[in-house]
C-alpha cells in the first residue's frame, strides 16, 4: 500500500509544474529594436498607442505602430492565427500621447476603445484609442469625438481600410480581399469574451 501511495505521489508531481503552461502570457517592453509589421518603421517613432502581437509559433512579439494596425492583424484572413495574447497601449495609464510607456499594456480583450474620433495614431491614420478603464475612455470619448467599444465590439469597418487591409498595408490581392477590393470577412481569432 505504502509503495502504491509513493507511486501515485510521483505521478501527481507533474501536474503541479504544469501551472506555468497556463499562466497567461506577459507583455514585451517596447525597445529600440521594435519594428511595425505593417509600416516597417520604428514603433518608438511613432506618438499613441501602439501593440504586441504574441503567437505561438514565435518568439518574438509582432509589433505594431498603433492600436488600430493590431486589430487589423486579428481580422485580416491571410495572418498567423495562433495567437496566444494581444497587448495594446493603455492609454488611461500613459504618460501622454506622445509616449505611451514602453511597458504601459492592456490585454486587447479586456480593453475599451474609442473609435470615430478625432485622435490620429502612429502613421496618422484614424485610431482605436485603448483603455482599461471604461470612465477614462468615455472621457477621452467626449473630449475627442467617437464611441466606446468592448473589444468584440469595435466595427471592423473602422479598423480595416475600404480594401481589405490594415492602414499601412499596399493594396494588394495578398492583403486579405480576394483581389476583388472588397473586404473578405474573417473570424474574430480571438473570440468574443472579454
Amino acid at each position: 500500500m505504502r509503495h502504491a501511495l509513493a507511486v501515485l505521489a510521483v505521478l501527481a508531481l507533474p501536474g503541479c509544474n504544469n501551472d506555468k503552461a497556463t499562466e497567461p502570457p506577459r507583455p514585451f517592453a517596447i525597445t529600440a529594436d521594435a519594428i511595425g509589421h505593417y509600416c516597417g518603421m520604428n514603433v518608438l517613432e511613432h506618438t499613441g498607442p501602439k501593440g504586441q502581437i504574441l503567437l505561438k509559433s514565435r518568439r518574438d512579439p509582432v509589433w505594431f505602430s498603433s492600436a488600430r494596425d493590431t486589430l487589423a492583424f486579428t481580422m485580416l484572413p491571410d495572418e498567423p492565427k495562433d495567437i496566444a495574447a494581444v497587448f495594446v497601449s493603455d492609454m488611461a495609464k500613459a504618460p501622454s500621447w506622445e509616449e505611451p510607456g514602453p511597458e504601459n499594456w492592456v490585454e486587447a480583450r479586456k480593453a475599451w476603445f474609442v473609435v470615430g474620433g478625432t485622435a490620429r495614431g502612429g502613421m496618422g491614420a484614424e485610431e482605436t484609442v485603448p483603455f482599461s478603464d471604461r470612465d477614462a475612455a468615455e472621457r477621452f470619448a467626449t473630449e475627442k469625438g467617437g464611441h466606446v467599444y468592448a473589444f468584440a465590439d469595435v466595427p471592423r469597418e473602422a479598423v480595416l481600410t475600404e480594401g481589405g487591409e490594415a492602414p499601412g498595408q499596399s493594396a494588394h490581392s495578398e492583403d486579405g480581399d480576394g483581389g476583388s477590393g472588397h473586404p473578405v470577412a474573417a473570424p474574430n481569432l480571438l473570440g468574443t469574451q472579454p
